[in-house]
Parts: C-alpha cells; structure tokens; sequence
C-alpha cells in the first residue's frame, strides 16, 4: 500500500531490453536507504519490485502487461519519475490509501495558471469516469491529489506549488499520458451498487 506522497523524484538511468519486458534502472537517494531486493516501490504510482540495487541506484523490472497498462512505455532515458516507497504501518497516513495498482491511462488536456499554483484539466478513460467525484480522492502518476470539479471523463485538478516543485507535475504539459488510480473506497462502492443493482447479494 501507499499514500500518495511523493518521497523525491528520481531519473530513469537505464532502459533494458528484455524477452519479456524491459528493466529500468532509476538514480535516486532517499527511497534507496533501507530497500532492499524485493521491496515495492511506487514509479509515477506503478507498484514494481527493486530486483537490483547499487549504491545510487535500483532496478525494476516491467513485464509486458504492465507496458500495455501504463505509462512505463513512454519513459525514456533522463525523464524524472516520482517515487515513494511501500506503507509501514507506523506511518502517518497523510494521503489517502492506495494500491499502486493503475486503473488506466489519462491524459492532461490543458493546464492553466491559478495563483501560485496550476489548475490541470484531465481526461480519464470511460471505465473510470465514474469514479471521479468533485472533493474526492484521485493518484495521478502516484500522486494524491483532489478532484476540484468536473464533467464526463473530464475532472479539474488544483496543483499547489508544492506539489509543482516536488514531483513530476510541475512539467505537465496539454498530451501528456498519465497513470491514473481511482480511490479505493470509491471501486468498491460502485461493485457494490453495480451487484444492488443487478440484484445481487450484498451482504
């Protein structure tokens, strides 16, 4: 599990090919102090596993799947991703919860100066749209971040300056693909309703 509360960014080093996928290996300082082989790290909210570490550095690997369903494809070498580490449980839960898991790929369709900060315009794919709730919870490349209004597939999102500063949102731009997890509470609430709905047991 994670929160959404990006540790630092770090820069994609290396891109291997592999039969079956490909290996990133990603520059970093603080979320490699206590990993080890086998820990989960959040990349731009995509939960992999370090199979690797140097001394500035760790790999993960991404297996087609993860290609198909997620913006791992497009990295390339020197991009800036957003990384935070696994959930203890004596951590303070400043976020919201979320799996790591990428429900699909969005788009950023504009981006606008508000203040200090940005208001970015995202559109998401169908199957998510309904799970975008103006107040409500969204990660977008990892991020937790609230939608501020909305229609359709279309949500807005306030971005304050520090979160332009600390990851990897301050470089949005209108076409930029990016991950999208929807709020875990808000997934099986729908399930539920869909089972009411169909006159399935919910309890």
């Amino acid at each position: 599990m994670f929160t959404g509360l990006v540790e630092e960014t770090g820069t994609i080093a290396r891109i291997e090919p592999r039969p079956e996928g490909r290996r990133f290996w990603i520059r970093a300082a603080r979320v490699i102090e206590d990993t080890r082989v086998g820990d989960s790290i959040a990349i731009n909210g995509c939960c992999l596993t370090v199979v690797e570490l140097v001394e500035n550095a760790f790999a993960v690997e991404a297996v087609p799947e993860t290609l198909r369903r997620t913006t791992l494809a497009d990295f390339a070498v020197g991009e800036d991703v957003n990384l935070e580490r696994a959930l203890r449980l004596d951590q303070r839960l400043g976020g919201h919860l979320m799996q790591g898991h990428v429900d699909g790929v969005g788009e950023v369709i504009a981006v606008a100066p508000e203040g200090e900060g940005r208001r970015i315009t995202l559109e998401v794919p169908e199957a998510l749209a309904r799970f975008m709730a103006e107040k409500g919870s969204i990660a977008v490349d990892g991020v937790s971040l609230t939608v501020a209004g909305g229609r359709g597939r279309r949500c807005e999102i306030a971005l304050i300056p520090h979160t332009l500063a600390v990851t990897v949102a301050g470089r949005y731009a209108a076409g930029r693909r990016v991950n999208v997890e929807v709020d875990l509470l808000a997934r099986y609430v729908a399930r539920l309703l869909d089972e009411a709905g169909a006159g399935g047991r919910t309890s």
